[in-house]
């Protein structure tokens, strides 16, 4: 059986949806709090965090490597000071973090171990000051640690009150079925919500990941929704004067048609490219909530605009000429 993720509940001016099949609520735009730190400083952090929920955004996205200090946890440490400032910020907070990566030169802390699931985990409610994590998410695959394991692990912490949910991310199709029928067979919820590279430009879950998700019942949570800028306007940026990083500008090149098709599009629809490419998102199969990373209040009050915009089936159709996708395997690779 399919699940939809596309029920809504209205609180005030944000409308909230359920995370894949569970019964939790969530806004269709998640807060990603990797600038945290490295790029964006505590105070002004603290602050977009607070404006987030006066927008009514509750869903906020974190991982124990970010900041990337070596098993400092800097993003992790900046939320939990900002949860102990009281207010019902952390009540009100619908908090997902990761474990996967290293957080030492150990070689038992990293990866999806039991062993390090446990540690993780409390290391992470310590930084977050918290005592339980809403979603407890799977960086990425382990190949060396069976699900049998792994869902041992994340039984027991949801037994002491450590964690309510388990999320994955950058998991391929199959992981994401051997997971959910492994947990199953454990009479365990398994995943709700699978955490993928997904954009205009980035349409490969298509072929397998969004039909497993869409039929598992998992909310997909999109990270780099504008390609890392690239959907963002950037042409009109550089028009405009501003300077683009090394990086940037090769993938423009190599993207320099689309993009200025995609911006012609926007033109025509009288809408700011960086929202359009979000409200895209919100219309595909088991989509939930993309990870918006503003640097500034300006950046997030923005975004709100997305929700406003509903793309006709012609504006779709012209999104799918311009950036091809894939339709649901294996129709895309054969009959």
């Amino acid at each position: 059986m399919a699940w939809s993720a596309l029920q809504v509940f209205r609180v005030e001016s944000m409308e909230y949806v359920n995370l894949g099949r569970s019964g939790l609520q969530v806004s269709p735009l998640c807060l990603g709090t990797m600038n945290f730190g490295p790029q964006t400083s505590e105070e002004d952090s603290f602050a977009i965090m607070d404006r987030a929920l006066e927008l009514g955004i509750n869903f906020f996205d974190t991982a124990n490597v970010y900041g990337w200090k070596l098993g400092e946890g800097i993003t992790e440490q900046i939320i939990g000071r900002w949860f102990a400032q009281g207010g019902g910020r952390r009540e009100k907070t619908v908090i997902a973090t990761k474990l996967n990566g290293p957080m030492s030169d150990w070689p038992n802390d990293k990866k999806l171990s039991a062993l390090n699931i446990r540690k993780a985990c409390d290391a992470s409610l310590k930084r977050l000051q918290t005592d339980y994590i809403d979603i407890y998410q799977a960086h990425h695959v382990d190949r060396d640690t069976p699900f049998e394991e792994f869902w041992e692990a994340m039984e027991v912490l949801r037994q002491q009150g450590k964690i309510v949910y388990v999320g994955s991310s950058n998991f391929a199709g199959w992981h994401i079925a051997k997971a959910q029928e492994t947990a199953a067979k454990r009479n365990f919820t398994g995943f709700i919500s699978e955490q993928s590279h997904y954009n205009l430009l980035t349409r490969t879950v298509e072929l397998e990941v969004l039909p497993a998700c869409e039929d598992y019942g998992l909310g997909v949570i999109p990270w780099s929704p504008l390609a890392g800028g690239l959907l963002g306007g950037v042409l009109r940026k550089i028009d405009k004067g501003r300077s683009a990083a090394d990086h940037m500008v090769k993938q423009l090149e190599k993207h320099r048609d689309k993009i200025e098709q995609y911006e012609k599009l926007c033109d025509e629809l009288g809408e700011d490219p960086a929202y359009v490419a979000l409200a895209w998102l919100l219309k595909q199969r088991a989509v939930t909530a993309p990870i918006i990373g503003p640097r500034t209040m300006e950046q997030l009050d923005g975004s709100l605009r997305t929700l406003e915009i509903d793309l006709d089936e012609a504006a779709l159709a012209r999104l799918d000429e311009i950036f091809p996708g894939h339709s649901t395997a294996p129709e895309d690779y054969a009959w």
